[in-house]
């Protein structure tokens, strides 16, 4: 049993015929024939023919048919059907559609082909998408002038390769290229043609008889070629584009054959990236065409920047049909957004009507960041910065550019009379010239019956068009195409010249130049390497890469008001990442031709003192600056967190910086602590100075009177309280903090213990006893409890920072709130007992005047400390001590004055009063009326009160 299978090479599909299958055997005719004749037998058994049998078993295993009997058989067999099939129905073999494609032929006598394809016009033209007839296909408009210059290059560099004697000397090379406009179902068009080898397309069969088929140079755009190469891929047919740039081609796994001239995308996106960033641009809108070039660069790009920072202002898709609804839409967020860079990965034919819309809403104030598509485009004049790839001169091309026939084909005719603006047919140009006619006068001109006006000479000069065609300035995707197409003729002279037993392939064979197979040949383009004539750039393939190296241009304009490419840059995408990019900033123009390169950010740079407070809902480059607060810093640019200062350190007034806090004690040398220490001093000095006073008078009856032992003892008791309060003045100690605390402590005990004994009266003991042992007993309390506090929790100096925020204050830690509420409030009882007791003996005749001075100082130290309180508690820093030793000299003068003012004033200015006689009391009157003022009974009261403790001394 076999598995037959018969089929013809011919341009449509043939019927194939199956028996059960347990081994098949390929009877191939070599004889291109139509599908639909009836063959004779006679032709038929004619047919050159072989049979290849294939056990299942062993599929790769090639067998040699049994006998010829079997052969003669199976071919009978075939023919039968085919015979029978052809002659009872109509044959399924039939042309399904004829493409309507443009573009250059020339494979007459020619050894190898080579394949091209280039969007020579923009678009298809639109149809009235009427299914009721016969679809044909759509032709193309909008004839392109660059494009029109890379095909005449492709065919320059095949001229240029067939004259030259050191490259493909026995070989000449043949073309076919088509004109794919711009569109994608044009590019398959013309794959699928090519790949036949006739003007119809037959998917999978290849019906040309002519020279092989070396590889294709094409198809333009990245979308063009994605499509071609996935139809190409998978025959293994080569494809070296010069502009499809788009980084998913470098996929091997969907594109084995693809190979370009022009460097990956990722490149691109890369150098764009870090042109950004370079300018600190954190603010940028993206347009992107909406093809696989637009969107994977403007991916790329976005991922890159966006890792860095940037925000994205908007992104918007140019649409690939004209859509003035969507063109406007762009117009207005381009108008709104106030990002000042907009980057652009677009091809020239999809961002025109998108720029002559913005300048026609005058919209100038932006500056454009273009990909290598447009950025020498005579299309789009518009300044700004762009990245292309390399440039480079081409001998010979602009000579070949202009010396065009008219009338050689129907692309070259189309581009004069789009040139020229006339017509090359006369018969149309004489119509058109009788309709213009016919509106002006309604009469046939002289020049219409003469030479109709609009009619082509064919002889016209192209040179001074001066535009984009013949424009060889800025020769960058041309380059392109010239390197692709010498690419082919290297890896074919390679081929050409294998030397057989040292091939690459099986067995070390080679291909034969004039039969070989496109998978052959993509092994020597893989692994060419060359240098292009004139400009020895050395191209070799990486995975179908080549390096990525661009010019960064900027676009200038001259007093002309011309546009002018000046080349500012270099990006090498195989440096290392420092050294990749190079720019001159000062080369640089930019819009209204300033020298300072634009701001384009959301919000403006967070300075240091302030942190991003970031806006709700809106991208993060949108931000509000917040100043730090008291205490925190921000040191940096755009800081997201403010950092706290330590302990001992405080922000200064920018917040940018932590300073040392300021250190604050009350020191000596200030005004304050001066003033303070005179006053001190002044009234430790007064008091020594009674006690010198009393020490002189000690024998008159007016210190007799007063006991020399109380009063010498509250004058060294205020002698401590004065001098107690020097301690509390300069940067805190232990020692001086025990010290002011424990003196001041005992100082006023001992003062109140001093007047607390003198009037406590006991009859039956004598005053001195009495006094010693009330005074011994309270003062020894006080001794004791601050002995104890001083050996279990002595007052120590600490730094208070909680108080005041920038300030460190050297303060007195008390040790223990206990300790100095028991001593202060021993205090406090030692001071009401006393003025309890002055207080009581005031009445008593002969105490009279000594309790009522002594009533009247513990009255004034009762204010000062009550006031002290609130004054106290309501002051901070060196204030507080200031305060403390105000109330300390306050109540310690209040005594010295109350108690020794008196005493003083007798002995040293009424001294004739000194006598026992004036300290005798005076009697009382015996009625109890008193009509004398005040004043007299005060002086009688102390007459009185001198008379009584005279006798008391004496006695």
């Amino acid at each position: 049993m076999f598995h037959i299978k018969y089929r013809l090479i011919c341009s449509q599909p043939v019927t194939v015929f199956h028996c059960p299958p347990l081994h098949f055997c390929t009877i191939e005719s070599v004889l291109r024939l139509p599908c639909a004749a009836h063959l004779p037998w006679e032709q038929i058994r004619h047919l050159s023919h072989f049979a290849v049998c294939h056990s299942e078993s062993s599929p790769d295993s090639f067998q040699r048919p049994h006998s010829m009997e079997i052969g003669h058989f199976l071919l009978g067999l075939c023919a039968f059907f085919y015979f029978y099939r052809s002659v009872t129905a109509e044959s399924t073999c039939k042309l399904k559609a004829k493409f309507n494609l443009n573009g250059y032929k020339d494979v007459e006598r020619k050894k190898v082909v080579i394949g091209g394809m280039f969007s020579v016009h923009k678009r298809i033209a639109s149809t009235d998408g009427n299914t009721s007839r016969v679809p044909v296909s759509s032709g193309c408009e909008g004839f392109n002038f660059r494009t029109f210059r890379w095909t005449q290059t492709m065919l320059f560099a095949i001229n240029e390769i067939n004259e030259r004697n050191d490259l493909l000397p026995e070989t000449d090379l043949g073309y076919v290229v088509y004109d794919s406009c711009f569109t994608i179902s044009k590019a398959v068009e013309g794959t699928l043609t090519y790949l036949t080898g006739q003007d119809e397309a037959v998917p999978n069969y290849r019906c040309g008889s002519g020279a092989p088929l070396a590889a294709l140079v094409g198809a333009g755009g990245s979308d063009l070629s994605i499509a071609t190469a996935r139809i190409l891929g998978l025959y293994h047919f080569p494809q070296v584009s010069y502009c499809s740039t788009c980084s998913a081609l470098e996929s091997k796994f969907q594109f084995p054959t693809f190979l370009r001239t022009i460097p990956n995308d990722k490149h691109q996106s890369t150098a764009m990236a870090q042109l950004v960033l370079h300018f600190g641009w954190t603010w940028v809108g993206t347009i992107a065409a909406d093809d696989d070039y637009g969107k994977y660069g403007i991916k790329d790009f976005k991922e890159q920047v966006e890792e860095a920072g940037v925000c994205i202002s908007f992104s918007e898709t140019l649409p690939k049909v004209s859509s003035p609804e969507d063109i406007q839409r762009i117009v207005e967020t381009v108008v709104e957004s106030t990002a000042k860079i907009i980057v652009v990965f677009s091809s020239d034919v999809d961002l025109s009507p998108l720029i002559f819309e913005l300048l026609r809403h005058n919209v100038t104030n932006r500056t454009w960041i273009a990909s290598e598509a447009w950025v020498t485009s005579a299309l789009i004049n518009h300044p700004g910065v762009s990245f292309g790839v390399k440039r480079a001169d081409i001998p010979g091309l602009q000579r070949h550019l202009l010396d065009l026939d008219p009338y050689a084909d129907q692309l070259t005719e189309e581009f004069w009379e789009t040139a020229f603006n006339c017509t090359l047919d006369y018969s149309k140009a004489l119509k058109q010239a009788k309709q213009r006619a016919k509106e002006v006068n309604s009469t046939l001109s002289r020049a219409v019956r003469g030479v109709p006006e609009g009619l082509c000479t064919g002889s016209e000069s192209l040179a001074p068009l001066n535009n984009t065609y013949s424009d060889v300035s800025q020769l960058r995707i041309t380059y392109s195409v010239y390197k692709a197409v010498y690419a082919v003729a290297h890896a074919l002279h390679n081929l050409e010249h294998c030397v057989n037993g040292q091939g690459p392939f099986s067995g070390s064979t080679c291909a034969d130049i004039t039969n070989f197979e496109p998978w052959q040949l993509m092994y020597y383009l893989k692994n060419v390497r060359f240098k292009v004539p004139n400009t020895n750039e050395e191209i070799y393939f990486t995975d179908g890469d080549v390096e990525g190296f661009y010019d960064i241009i900027n676009w200038q304009v001259n007093s002309n008001g011309e546009i002018y490419y000046i080349t500012v840059g270099r990006y090498n995408g195989s440096a290392a990442p420092e050294d990749r990019m190079t720019i001159m900033n000062d080369s640089i123009v930019w819009n209204n031709e300033v020298l300072e390169p634009p701001r384009s950010v959301c919000s403006e740079n967070c300075q240091p003192g302030t942190r991003k407070g970031i806006r709700q809902g809106e991208p993060v480059c949108c931000f509000d600056c917040i100043p730090c607060a008291d205490g925190e810093i921000s040191n940096t640019t755009n800081a997201r967190e403010c950092i706290l200062c330590s302990g001992d350190y405080w922000s200064n007034d920018a917040h940018d910086i932590c300073v040392a806090k300021i250190i604050e004690f009350l020191a000596f040398g200030e005004p304050l602590g001066i003033t303070l220490i005179v006053i001190s001093a002044f009234g430790a000095l007064v008091t020594i100075a009674v006690g010198v006073v009393f020490v002189v008078n000690i024998s008159t009856p007016l210190v007799k009177a007063n006991d020399p032992l109380l009063s010498f003892s509250l004058l060294f008791a205020l002698v401590v309280t004065f001098l107690s309060s020097i301690v509390f003045l300069g940067e805190p100690q232990d020692w001086s903090c025990m010290t002011s605390q424990v003196g001041l402590a005992l100082g006023f005990a001992l003062c109140l213990s001093s007047i607390m004994g003198g009037y406590t009266l006991n009859r039956g003991i004598p005053h001195l006893c009495v006094f010693m042992c009330v005074h011994c007993i309270a003062w020894q309390w006080s001794a004791i409890a601050c002995t104890v506090w001083l050996i279990v929790l002595p007052p120590h100096p600490v730094k208070n920072t909680s108080a005041q925020n920038i300030k460190i204050i050297l303060e007195c830690d008390e040790g223990s709130v206990v300790f100095i509420c028991c001593i202060f409030g021993y205090d406090i009882l030692l001071a009401l007992l006393a003025f309890i007791f002055a207080f009581i003996a005031r009445k008593l005749e002969d105490h009279f005047s000594e309790a009522k001075c002594v009533t009247f100082g513990m009255l004034v130290f009762f204010i000062v400390w009550i006031s002290f309180v609130p004054a106290y508690l309501s002051t901070r820093g060196k204030f507080m001590v200031a305060v403390q030793i105000f109330a300390i000299l306050a109540s310690s003068f209040g005594l010295l004055t109350c108690i020794f003012l008196p005493k003083c004033y007798v002995l040293l200015v009424k001294p004739e009063r000194n006598t026992e006689e004036m300290m005798r009391p005076r009697s009382k009157p015996r009625d109890g009326t008193s009509t004398g003022t005040s004043a007299s009974l005060a002086t009688a009261a102390t007459e009185v009160n001198a008379s009584t403790a005279s006798t008391a001394i004496d006695d």
